[in-house]
């Protein structure tokens, strides 16, 4: 039986066995279930996007990154960019679990004096690459960084987390142009397809589409994924790493909400989190019910 306690993580094929896949759901159903819970302690904070994002983030850190959460500066380590801060409490999260710091510390998400505040800051809290807030700005940094290390030819790669409505941002725009004009091979976008933004739809406020061949037409490789799916999002990442000629964007379309019947596919849960009422204690009793359903898909 694979075991997910962290210790230093070197790099090896990605190819999932039943047995990881199992434990890395385990995982994830965990780490949502302590989502929740953080959010409500909380009183604010954002609900969809961490939600739907918890199983990439769980694949990032249990089986993706090569990283040391004992030596968080650690030269040789991949590097992870949240552009998009906002859903900084999944990281949190899977952090916490990854032993970056103590899970009882996850309760004081937002409070006045912790490390853990609405967007993440590079300064105070081990583990994270840069302080975030401005969407769009986390593709310019992670080009950055994925083109150092070509530079000084590193072996770590640069994974960078996006949301779909930031791709309103030019600054974008700008980053994908650099990263395909310089074949930026080792840096990976990871695009969360939820479709939503805090105010509508993104088709709605903004149309996207048809984002594959504009991704293509910036000299990026595009692959699609079920962001809901950890197998068929590792699986994206190790055709990323197969492509040598240029950098990826992973599109992973996922749900808003995942696994809660009532936030699922609703733009409004973009931002507030569940009362510590009926909604809490509904959105526990049915991630529980997604856990055995996942369990008895193994059995």
């Amino acid at each position: 039986m694979p075991n997910l306690t962290m210790g230093p993580k070197v790099r090896k094929p990605l190819h999932l066995h039943d047995d990881t896949l199992k434990e890395l759901e385990n995982k994830a159903s965990s780490i949502r279930e302590d989502l929740i819970d953080m959010l409500v302690e909380a009183g604010s904070g954002h609900s969809a996007g961490p939600l739907g994002m918890a199983d990439i983030f769980t694949a990032l850190y249990f089986h993706v990154l090569v990283h040391d959460p004992a030596r968080p500066q650690w030269k040789d380590r991949d590097r992870l960019i949240l552009s998009n801060g906002h859903i900084c409490p999944i990281r949190y999260v899977a952090m916490a679990h990854a032993g970056y710091f103590p899970k009882e510390e996850l309760m004081t998400l937002r409070k006045l004096g912790s490390r853990l505040q609405g967007h993440p800051e590079r300064e105070k809290l081990p583990g994270v690459e840069t302080t975030s807030g401005p969407l769009g700005s986390g593709s310019s940094q992670a080009v950055g960084l994925a083109y150092a290390a070509l530079l000084d030819r590193s072996p770590w790669r640069v994974y960078c987390a996006m949301s779909d409505g930031e791709l309103d941002a030019g600054q974008t725009w700008e980053a994908l142009l650099f990263a395909g004009r310089n074949h930026l091979y080792n840096c990976t976008f990871i695009i969360d397809r939820n479709n939503i933004q805090i105010d509508g739809t993104t088709e709605e406020i903004m149309p996207l589409e048809p984002l594959v061949q504009k991704f293509e037409a910036f000299n990026l490789n595009v692959v699609r994924c079920a962001g809901n799916s950890i197998r068929d999002f590792v699986n994206a990442v190790e055709r990323a790493h197969g492509v040598r000629e240029k950098p990826t964007v992973i599109i992973a379309d996922t749900i808003p909400g995942y696994g809660i019947d009532y936030m699922e596919y609703d733009f409004s849960w973009h931002g507030k989190p569940p009362n510590p009422g009926k909604e809490s204690e509904t959105a526990i009793r049915e991630l529980r019910t997604l856990a055995g359903r996942i369990v008895s898909e193994h059995e």
